[in-house]
């Protein structure tokens, strides 16, 4: 360009004259450093995950998931407790300052400012090093961390009652009886809170209340003092219903446990 002459365009090095399709580069000269993602490392990436899923639908097949019984919601006395990775969070709020009045802070707080901090970790530590040993305040939050979760998830499986658990949680053999719930008797079991511990298909809950199906020589008089007084482990004073009641609901499972015995 000269004063007084304009301004002439002598092109743009950015844009090429000539479209070039995109081959990959050829990595030949630095073997073993570096490859072309498309398709060599996609490809061993592929390969990789197929064995994986081959191996964990091999393990499916050999090993049977551990079922149980169908979820019942008046069973107060079945104790629930979650996957394997998420025994760390279980276990953390059975410490005082993460339960009860301060269950917020186990559940929400303290989880959250946790993975906020992975989330961030790029963000606060900059620095150029990437070993271990030139970077202890990362290294060592992360040290913490992990072993946090596996103290908590060890001590989660190290104090739950596996065996009572395996009871509350066994598939049992359903009666071939259909239980009318609209029945007056069904109903009064319902509203004095019985098939809280003898569940919804009177069966009862193993450790915490006894099957009602399964007494086919008790009287209804044998019931109704049963109600009142309990018998066993069962308190008395349970029952808050009337005589009348009370009368109703031994007529009631004398006849359910006939039905019963003839099922079988």
């Amino acid at each position: 360009m000269h004063r007084g002459k304009g301004m002439k365009f002598v092109g743009d090095s950015r844009v090429p004259a000539v479209r070039k399709p995109n081959i990959p580069k050829d990595y030949s000269e630095f073997p073993g450093k570096t490859e072309a993602f498309w398709p060599n490392f996609l490809l061993k990436e592929w390969m990789v995950g197929a064995v994986f899923l081959i191996a964990f639908l091999c393990l499916t097949v050999a090993h049977e998931p551990p079922l149980q019984r169908i979820a019942d919601p008046t069973d107060t006395g079945y104790i629930p407790l979650p996957d394997w990775y998420f025994l760390f969070l279980y276990e953390l709020l059975k410490y005082r300052y993460a339960a009860g009045d301060f269950t917020v802070i186990g559940a929400l707080v303290m989880p959250g400012l946790a993975f906020g901090a992975l989330l961030l970790a790029p963000f606060l530590d900059r620095g150029p090093e990437r070993r271990a040993s030139k970077r202890p305040v990362a290294t060592g939050l992360m040290l913490l961390g992990i072993a946090s979760i596996f103290f908590l998830t060890w001590q989660s499986v190290d104090s739950h009652d596996w065996e009572a658990a395996e009871k509350q949680g066994e598939i049992r053999e359903e009666l071939a009886i259909e239980i009318d719930e609209t029945a007056e008797g069904y109903q009064i079991l319902t509203e004095q809170t019985c098939l809280s511990c003898h569940a919804t298909n009177l069966q009862g809950t193993p450790g915490v209340g006894a099957n009602l199906l399964d007494n086919p020589d008790y009287t209804v008089e044998e019931y109704i003092d049963i109600a009142k007084n309990g018998i066993g482990e069962m308190a008395g004073g349970i029952f808050k219903g009337t005589d009348e009641e009370a009368q109703i609901l031994g007529e009631y499972l004398v006849e359910m446990n006939e039905q019963a015995a003839e099922a079988e």
